[in-house]
């Protein structure tokens, strides 16, 4: 049983329409302290070539609710970018349809939360892992 006063949170993102980590995906943390409290940023990182975020600013103690936001529409033009030939002949714009993602969920002290992202580009799917 963990003892620590606040909890922690740790993320990664899996492009599941190339099954690989995706990286450089700049992600935002902001917390509040109770569902009517107004969110605080935090500040945030990026991933890495793994597809992880191992460096998100510490939670302060007292929070109840965490906010994620990655910013997948940069991540996306440059894959775009990259390998333009390799796009679906169907697409119907070159926009990105989610330019970002953000997760808001609940913590409790002392518990650690790791929430991936798994993204292509019409849509995502997340999770708690462990």
């Amino acid at each position: 049983m963990s003892t620590s006063t606040t909890a922690s949170v740790s993320t990664h993102i899996l492009d599941t329409s190339v099954g690989r980590p995706a990286e450089g995906v700049a992600i935002q943390l902001s917390a509040r302290s109770g569902r009517d409290a107004e969110w605080q940023a935090l500040g945030g990182s990026a991933t890495d070539a793994d597809g992880r975020c191992k460096d998100l600013p510490d939670l302060p103690e007292g929070t109840t609710h965490v906010r994620l936001d990655f910013a997948v529409e940069t991540y996306f033009e440059k894959k775009q970018a990259d390998a333009q030939q390799d796009a679906p002949a169907n697409r119907d714009s070159g926009d990105v349809f989610f330019p970002e993602v953000a997760i808001t969920f609940a913590v409790n002290p002392g518990e650690h939360y790791h929430v991936p992202l798994l993204l292509n580009p019409f849509g995502y799917s997340v999770y708690r892992g462990s």
